[in-house]
């Protein structure tokens, strides 16, 4: 998947589960649209989906530090990249 196909992806994963329409790419989303750690949890689900895989305890560590949907962005291309096939050498 390309940045695009995960953003929009992303846009549609907040408009229908958390009720954010056109949300900024760089606003904070607890700041702004009062995103707290049960909604975290689910992202953290819908991103397992977009990647087809199950996060490790590590990865989910790692994405506490996720302010904005950029660092999603950010997040799920590096973990894609975690998983693509090896064979690629």
């Amino acid at each position: 998947m390309t940045r695009d196909e995960i953003t929009a992806r992303l846009l549609t994963i907040f408009s229908e589960q958390f009720e954010i329409d056109n949300p900024g790419l760089d606003d904070n989303l607890r700041e702004v649209y009062e995103f707290d750690s049960i909604d975290a949890i689910e992202l953290l689900r819908e991103i397992e989906q977009i990647l087809q895989s199950e996060l490790t305890r590590d990865e989910k560590k790692m994405a506490m530090e996720i302010r904005t949907i950029n660092d999603i962005l950010d997040y799920v291309l590096a973990m894609a990249a975690v998983r693509a096939p090896e064979s690629q050498a």
